[in-house]
């Protein structure tokens, strides 16, 4: 076998399938070194894409030229837009998908891949000479030989599945973990961590009794994940809502002493924001009731599985909990739920590129950051894709801020702030919200893509034509019309008429209870050779559009202290004025400019007053 490689990515999960795409789209050498070819893509946890802030991460990696939102269109068995009752900026696209069919097709998108080779095997050691990274040894006695190594092993560092006092040494679902490589990084320098998350169980379809639970029908009339997606994918599947109650809690408070989360059992630490059921119990002990989701995991299985059920109690417990819920009272257990621990490391001994700061060419990305969810490692992949392959093409590294994306925000977080619990994507994390909505990812990260050579013609294309029927649009819609010719309209939607002057298309989409859709309606003539979304995104833009210029100041300011670059190799024990507790944070980080360095807890405002001095001083 040729053993020779631009690039070797270590694992393919969805951080280590965009990263190993990326790579070979941009002509680069690509080896994608996983432990099963079973597990690519693997939906090992809900098999579901998307959800509040991940929708918008997928929708991100689409613009950028990445494969997820393709994925998960092609993949969907049911569809939702949540938070659809609130504003634009906290909509997200959900979709559930069908597990076994999302991981065939990305098998067969990476197969086909020019320049890249999927080979099964387990990465036991990193080949550093001269803190550069020169290849990758594998436990089965192969040695590869690459410029840059991307390291994307998900949950399955060294993995412990935990039921009750049960615990293997093996990955999600039972696939082999990995032993060596963590080993490899201690001895590199890495410290590790050890975080925790878990799965619900698997329940038997035929033997639920739908009759009792709220039904969750899909959406049709919704945007999807990829531009590419022209055929909006049917909603194949319904879901079901049922909650806990009185028993389910007893269940679980008179049993704390057997649960690994209380009993000393667990050690690592698990998410704040997806705590298993016992948790929520725990800490909400003022709650009746819980809501609980069943979704099929797909059209050629029976499982169904049971969101916002995650456990690692003792199994004959966890049949007696599955059973006090109303529709699950004779429902049979296929696969038990399991709590599961593994190793990952400090993100902040990362630059923004994801590239190691003492190792060249070493990049990370996916929960083995401290991440947690499929969207998350993949925006992660596709940037530590992206950025080996800029380094090894001599071009300048992508860093997207966090006024362009949640991929930049989701990034900056991670590698500038210590992630002391497994970090997920919200809404609230982003302070440009307003501007940075799903529905407009393709307008600001699709030309960003094309520079660096991920959007082929086809996706190029369908952006150029969408941004010509806006700009088409901010035309058209000054089309006037006589308050009689929309008193109707008005009336229908319960929108004051003044007659005293005619209203444009533009006044009249300003208004709340009049949409896009509503307006393509009134006016086909003028309207109906539009796509809806370029005239969503005018409605959007002037519903907020007081927000939106206030939201541009904001992200001009910031861009201010963006410019203001930190060196990196300045030693910030020399600057008189900084705290001690600063100098230690800006030295442990090395941000890269003076926004990046406000964000770093312990630095003050004060410590940033003085850095603006201090930078005056050196650039006069």
């Amino acid at each position: 076998m040729e053993n020779d490689y631009d690039i070797i990515v270590i694992g393919s999960g969805h951080a280590g399938c965009e990263s190993a795409l990326a790579s070979a789209r941009l002509g680069l050498k690509t080896l994608l070194l996983t432990l099963n070819l079973d597990s690519i893509g693997f939906l090992a946890c809900n098999p579901s894409i998307g959800g509040t802030a991940k929708g918008h991460l997928v929708c991100e990696i689409d613009a950028l030229g990445g494969q997820m939102g393709i994925n998960a269109d092609k993949s969907t068995i049911q569809r939702r837009m949540l938070n659809s009752s609130k504003g634009y900026a906290v909509q997200s696209l959900r979709v559930q998908a069908d597990k076994n069919k999302y991981h065939t097709l990305l098998k067969k998108t990476i197969e086909n891949q020019k320049n890249l080779f999927l080979r099964q095997g387990e990465a036991s050691n990193i080949l550093i000479k001269d803190n550069q990274v020169t290849g990758v040894e594998t436990k089965q006695g192969e040695s590869f030989t690459c410029k840059c190594a991307i390291i994307c092993t998900g949950v399955y560092l060294k993995s412990k599945i935990i039921i009750g006092n049960y615990t293997k040494d093996v990955g999600p679902n039972g696939f082999a973990n990995a032993q060596d490589l963590s080993n490899c990084l201690i001895s590199l320098g890495f410290k590790l961590r050890r975080f925790k998350t878990g799965t619900p169980v698997r329940i038997d379809g035929k033997t639920i009794d739908y009759s009792k639970l709220e039904v969750q029908k899909g959406e049709d009339n919704i945007q999807t994940f990829s531009t590419l997606t022209t055929k909006k994918p049917r909603n194949v599947a319904d879901c079901y809502l049922t909650y806990t109650n009185a028993n389910t809690h007893s269940l679980i408070l008179d049993n704390l002493d057997l649960a690994p989360m209380y009993n000393g059992k667990i050690e690592g630490t698990g998410p704040r924001y997806c705590p298993s059921i016992e948790s929520k119990v725990v800490k909400f002990a003022d709650k009746e009731r819980h809501q609980l989701f069943l979704e099929p995991e797909g059209m050629d299985t029976n499982e169904v599985y049971l969101q916002g059920f995650s456990t690692s109690m003792p199994v004959n417990l966890q049949s007696e909990m599955v059973h006090s819920l109303k529709g699950l009272e004779n429902a049979f257990i296929m696969r038990d739920a399991y709590a599961i621990e593994y190793d990952c490391i400090d993100a902040t001994t990362l630059y923004p590129t994801l590239e190691s700061k003492n190792i060249s060419g070493l990049y990370f990305a996916g929960q083995i950051n401290g991440t947690s969810g499929y969207e998350e490692a993949g925006a992660q992949g596709l940037v530590a894709g992206i950025n080996a392959s800029l380094k090894l093409l001599g071009k300048e590294p992508l860093i997207l801020k966090r006024s362009e994306s949640y991929i930049g925000v989701l990034i900056d977080d991670i590698v500038t702030k210590e992630t002391n619990e497994p970090y997920r994507m919200m809404t609230s994390r982003a302070e440009y919200r307003l501007t940075l909505r799903q529905d407009n990812a393709d307008i600001r990260l699709t030309q960003i893509g094309r520079n660096i050579g991920l959007v082929d013609n086809k996706r190029y294309n369908t952006y150029k034509k969408h941004l010509k029927q806006i700009n088409e649009l901010d035309t058209v819609l000054d089309k006037i019309y006589k308050p009689k010719d929309i008193e109707i309209l008005f009336k229908e939607n319960g929108e004051f008429l003044s007659k005293n002057s005619g209203y444009s298309l533009k006044d009249m989409l300003r208004r709340s209870n009049i949409t896009a859709e509503k307006l393509q309606k009134f006016a086909p003539d003028i309207l109906g050779k539009y796509d809806i979304r370029a005239i969503k995104e005018h409605e959007i833009n002037l519903k907020y559009e007081g927000y939106l210029k206030r939201q541009e100041i904001q992200i001009a300011q910031a861009r201010k202290q963006e410019e203001k670059e930190l060196p990196l190799d300045l030693d910030y024990n020399l600057i008189k004025g900084l705290r001690l507790e600063a100098r230690q944070k800006l030295n442990e980080i090395k941000p890269l400019n003076l926004a990046q360095a406000s964000r770093i807890s312990g630095v003050s405002p004060a410590d940033i007053s003085v850095l603006t001095i201090y930078l005056k001083s050196i650039n006069h």
